[in-house]
């Protein structure tokens, strides 16, 4: 399963809420599952996000990238998290998880997202589920979609 979404959006909670629940999770933010490539692009490790499937009959993966669509068909359900331009910001500006999202331009950069990205990931998403709502709702309505409640 792929949990997608725009920073702010509560993706990072939201594996670690899974997680908690005993379920195996990935964040492609981290343990080398995406690298810097040309301009300044932070792409997947497409092999090692492809070996993580091919090892785990159930896990979540989190995360959103340009070149992510030859792994796109491996995933029978992508979830798309989204809130308001008002709550992203207000969460980038408070997480200590991560540090994007700390600088004026990088909430700016995320806002700009919300125009151009948001809606290419709707548009392959199986589900949008807003995470306004308690954590434990969000988790609970992924789970649901994905017949693992």
């Amino acid at each position: 399963m792929l949990i997608t979404g725009l920073s702010g959006v509560g993706k990072s909670s939201v594996l670690a809420a899974l997680s908690d629940r005993g379920f195996v999770v990935a964040d492609t933010d981290y343990d080398g599952l995406s690298r810097l490539e040309g301009a300044g692009d932070w792409v997947w490790d497409l092999d090692r996000v492809a070996d993580l499937l091919d090892r785990h009959e159930t896990i979540f993966i989190s995360g959103t990238s340009p070149n992510w669509r030859p792994l796109l068909p491996r995933f029978d359900h992508v979830v798309l998290l989204s809130a308001p331009e008002e709550t992203m910001i207000a969460r980038l500006r408070s997480r200590t998880n991560n540090p994007y999202g700390r600088t004026p331009e990088q909430r700016s950069e995320a806002v700009a997202y919300k125009q151009t990205v948001e809606p290419l990931l709707r548009r392959i998403a199986t589900i949008e589920i807003d995470t306004r709502a308690p954590l434990t709702e969000v988790v609970a309505a992924v789970l649901d979609h994905v017949g693992l409640d």
